[in-house]
């Protein structure tokens, strides 16, 4: 197949979970052999932290504006079997007039921000990537987050056929590695600083980094504001690239998991993050949500944990159960979760073919 996609960024993954995602879906549909464009609007802030030129086997294309690229996209689309448009596609109004005005090319959206749409919906707010006719005049819809998102896709924007596409990890990239002493730590976390996810990592990090002042804590992200509250044995790492995430994860005795408040509260939505530490063999501790069982076995292959108490139990467990617990997540990872397999379930749901009734697909598998 040649699939088209017109998304916010693959070539950045600063401040955004985006590109890494698609870095190892692409990846894996190159090797099975499918032709792979992705439109990306080539703005300043992620220029400055590119980390990706180039998708090798595909072919990427950065542009200034929408007016530049319009006839080539058409063309594009025109001579694809596949069109795929992504929430925060920064032209997605456009990008939707082009794909819904042809009959070639599977229509589809793919919403990888699921709990954040539809909490923008409850809040009587717009939502700027979703085109007038909603969800309606898609072929396929394909959702993040699993369970009653689902549902509500269909019912509130009109979704005919829908389906979750969940998070994933390229075990290329993020597997075991040599653990390198800057990166040391008792208890690490990896997330771009977000508002929503504050709460809980007060309670799951900070709280804890006072309750244990003599255990070494690390942060990695982006977007940090001057204001944040650190103390004395937190250690901060501005940006991390992809290709630094398995030294990090590996220099670290535990990793903490944080998923966002509206990912939280609608379930069904494991952060690439969690798959990343468990390819990486690095023992986890997560907060809790709905279905998060579907995609590991909690307290087996991740600890989860509701407050500080929580945390600090979980660094004081045996290096021995930690290993155990940690091995038995990266295999379930490799098997379940890695790009390849979601490549794979991904060219299941294109090459079904239409109903004439409305249909929820998978609606609680993981």
């Amino acid at each position: 197949m040649k699939i088209v996609i017109f998304g916010l960024t693959i070539s950045s993954s600063w401040g955004n979970g985006h590109a890494t995602l698609w870095r190892g879906l692409c990846k894996a549909l190159i090797r099975m052999g499918h032709n792979i464009v992705f439109y990306e609007r080539d703005v300043p802030y992620y220029a400055n932290m590119r980390d990706l030129d180039n998708i090798p086997g595909g072919r990427l294309e950065l542009y200034a504006g929408w007016d530049s690229i319009r006839a080539r996209a058409s063309a594009d689309v025109a001579d694809a079997d596949v069109a795929i448009i992504t929430s925060y596609c920064p032209d997605s109004l456009a990008a939707i007039d082009l794909v819904l005005d042809q009959n070639h090319a599977l229509r589809v959206f793919y919403d990888l921000d699921t709990p954040i749409t539809l909490s923008r919906l409850d809040a009587g707010e717009g939502v700027s990537y979703i085109g007038p006719s909603a969800f309606r005049d898609f072929d396929l819809v394909l959702s993040y987050s699993g369970g009653r998102a689902l549902d509500e896709f269909r019912t509130r924007l009109g979704a005919r056929y829908v389906a979750p596409l969940y998070g994933h990890v390229d075990p290329d990239l993020h597997r075991p590695a040599q653990p390198l002493p800057h990166y040391r730590a008792d208890l690490s976390y990896l997330g771009t600083y977000s508002d929503d996810r504050q709460q809980t990592l007060e309670a799951l990090l900070l709280l804890p980094a006072q309750l244990v002042p003599d255990q070494r804590f690390l942060i990695a992200g982006a977007q940090y504001p001057q204001n944040f509250p650190w103390s004395s044995n937190i250690y901060f790492v501005r940006h991390l690239p992809p290709a630094e995430h398995a030294a990090f994860f590996c220099s670290c005795r535990l990793t903490l998991n944080v998923t966002r408040r509206a990912m939280a509260r609608m379930g069904w939505c494991p952060s690439g993050r969690l798959f990343e530490a468990a390819a990486c063999g690095a023992p986890i501790v997560s907060d809790v949500w709905q279905g998060l069982e579907a995609f590991f076995k909690p307290n087996g292959e991740v600890i989860l944990a509701s407050n500080a108490a929580d945390v600090v139990a979980a660094m004081q467990a045996g290096d021995q159960e930690l290993r155990s617990m940690a091995r038995r997540a990266r295999e379930r990872t490799l098997e379940e979760h890695s790009s390849s397999r979601r490549a794979a379930e991904l060219i299941k749901l294109l090459e079904r073919p239409p109903r004439g009734e409305p249909e929820v697909l998978f609606a609680v598998e993981a």
